[in-house]
């Protein structure tokens, strides 16, 4: 079977599948293995470094106490103090101000450590302040477990049941002071354990256990280890849950020791359910939008590429029918274009192409037959330009000068309003036909009208639609000025903002309500009737047409505080190619 006999939309499916789902599904399916693994491993590598820092710490704590029973072990006062006899005990307090007193300022430079104890056999001491009587129920044969001189390092309760864990170290370093048996116990602060272990990072259990497998310390307090030894073994343990192991070498007392972390394997996987989901999110995407848009850019290319197909099988029936619908751009858009041109050229020679030109022939005809009668019209209004000429002369000889000077403003803005074909003028010249204007006001209400102009000299030959600017300053004075009984003002500014010009015409009068406001600028989007407002919406569809969307438009007014109108239109220089001035 040839591949070109197989219909368009199996074509589209095929290359979906071979091209798109088995790619990604394949693509996802490796990446979720590889991911998976990793964030396993990851995890497995972050538990290890938080038992280690764990470990770092302990020892560290121990370090401290360890380094104050050497201090106090190789003290030879502290030695000679509890080695000897003491008559009286007046003799004993002298001796332990200068011994002892001072013994706990090992405390406050280590933070580690809790406190600081003695112990001895000696009869003449007194135990109180830090010495303790050593006996055989206190210490369970402790001092004759130990017969060398390393300290040793276990769990120890108070009286009142409190338990440290105690770096505990003979004082036999002298050997001349051996009749009494000398202890020192350094208790580690159980805050500073508890920050140790308490690890918020671990999410599981943490134990520390001793050589013999007994618990010291774990971070589950329920389950009594600090009056009780618990061994680690009898500790139930679920079976889901992984073990982690870090061993503790120290030179003193902590041969063989062990920091175990245990954490539910649901935790150590929590990540990889987390990456699972984002996986699965990731193939969702990656599947779902590429066959939306395949599915979609196939079905336009079929349904076009059907309908052309049956437009043209109706062709040998004799029916010429245009394919409506968008112009599109790309290649089979130009197949239905062309095709719609064809049928039209068709339908253009079936037609009878003479009764085709006679009508574009009388359409000429009408053209010019409409120009010469706009030209006929031209005429008439010189006679009104010749009368006015003729009164502004006598009013000259008669020297009626202020009456001489309004009938040829006024002449001026006749002729530029009625100037066929005049389009765009120079700004210079649009504001020369205002100023015409409002003198002309100016004689109508005398000192009640003030005008200010204020041009940038830079933008005077640049080219504006004609009359564009007139009849907002028209508008200033009609409804701005004349309802106001007091002096009124306009104020005309044109200047350059980067590349556009920008008009801004305001007046003091009465202005207009919201409302109002509201209605004239929703008029202005309705070109089916001009109704009020005629000069407003003839300049803003002229500036529509010759600008499109490249100019801007807006009235701000408020009752009793005036109006101002703002144009900013394109920077054009006199020089503009296609411009009718």
């Amino acid at each position: 079977m040839k591949f070109n006999n197989i219909r368009l939309r199996n074509k589209f499916l095929i290359l979906y599948i071979f091209a798109v789902f088995l790619p990604i599904m394949l693509t996802n399916i490796i990446f979720y293995m590889i991911t998976t693994e990793s964030v396993k491993d990851q995890k497995t590598h972050d538990i290890d470094l938080i038992l280690k820092q764990i470990k770092t710490d302990f020892l560290e704590s121990v370090d401290d106490a360890i380094g104050i029973s050497t201090s106090l072990y190789t003290d030879n006062l502290m030695n000679e103090f509890f080695e000897r006899s003491y008559d009286t005990p007046l003799e004993y307090i002298e001796s332990y101000d200068r011994t002892l007193r001072g013994f706990n300022k090992y405390g406050p430079s280590f933070s580690s450590i809790q406190k600081i104890e003695f112990y001895t056999n000696n009869p003449t001491v007194l135990y109180s302040g830090g010495v303790r009587y050593l006996g055989e129920e206190e210490w369970e044969g402790t001092e004759k477990e130990k017969n060398d001189s390393l300290p040793i390092i276990k769990r120890t309760t108070k009286a009142n049941g409190e338990s440290n864990l105690s770096v505990i170290r003979k004082l036999n370093f002298f050997k001349t002071y051996n009749e009494y048996a000398k202890v020192v116990k350094v208790d580690i602060d159980n805050l500073v354990l508890d920050s140790i272990f308490q690890n918020v990072t671990f999410e599981g259990d943490i134990f520390l256990i001793n050589n013999k497998g007994i618990v010291e310390y774990a971070k589950n307090k329920e389950l009594e280890w600090e009056n009780q030894d618990i061994s680690f073994r009898g500790i139930d343990i679920p079976e889901n849950a992984q073990m982690f192991q870090e061993t503790i070498h120290h030179n003193s007392g902590l041969k063989d020791w062990q920091i175990v972390g245990v954490i539910a394997e649901q935790e150590i996987l929590e990540e990889v359910y987390q990456s699972r989901r984002f996986l699965y999110y990731v193939a969702f995407f990656n599947l779902i939008i590429p066959t939306a848009i395949i599915i979609t850019i196939s079905n336009t290319f079929y349904s076009r590429l059907m309908k052309i197909v049956t437009h043209i099988k109706k062709v040998k029936n004799q029916q010429f029918q245009v394919i409506k619908g968008p112009e599109d751009q790309d290649e089979i858009g130009t197949l239905i274009k062309e095709y719609n041109r064809m049928i039209i050229k068709i339908k253009e020679l079936i037609n009878d192409v003479y009764k085709v030109n006679i009508q574009k022939k009388n359409l000429q005809l009408q053209k010019k037959q409409a120009q010469l009668s706009a030209l006929q019209s031209q005429i008439d209004p010189h006679f009104l330009f010749n009368a006015l000429e003729t009164i502004r002369m006598r009013s000259i000889i008669k020297k009626e000068e202020e009456t001489a000077r309004i009938i040829h403003n006024m002449a001026k803005m006749l002729r530029n309003s009625i100037t066929w074909g005049k389009d765009w003028v120079v700004v210079e010249d649009e504001v020369n036909i205002i100023i015409a204007f409002l003198e002309i006001q100016k004689y109508r209400f005398g000192s009640k009208l003030t005008y200010r102009i204020k041009i940038d000299p830079q933008i005077k030959q640049n080219i504006i639609p004609n009359m564009s600017i007139l009849p907002f300053v028209e508008n200033a004075s009609i409804h701005g000025i004349e309802p106001r009984k007091s002096e009124g003002e306009i104020c005309l500014d044109i200047n350059k903002i980067d590349s556009t010009i920008e008009v801004i015409v305001k007046d003091n009068g009465p202005g207009f309500n919201s409302d109002k406001l509201t209605s004239l600028l929703e008029s202005l989007t309705t070109q089916e009737q001009i109704g009020e407002h005629v000069g407003i919406k003839n300049v803003y569809y002229r500036l529509k047409l010759y600008y499109g969307n490249n100019f801007d438009f807006s009235i701000e007014s408020q009752t009793g505080a005036g109006t101002r109108i703002k144009l900013v239109f394109p920077v054009q220089n006199e020089g503009l190619k296609g411009i009718n001035r």
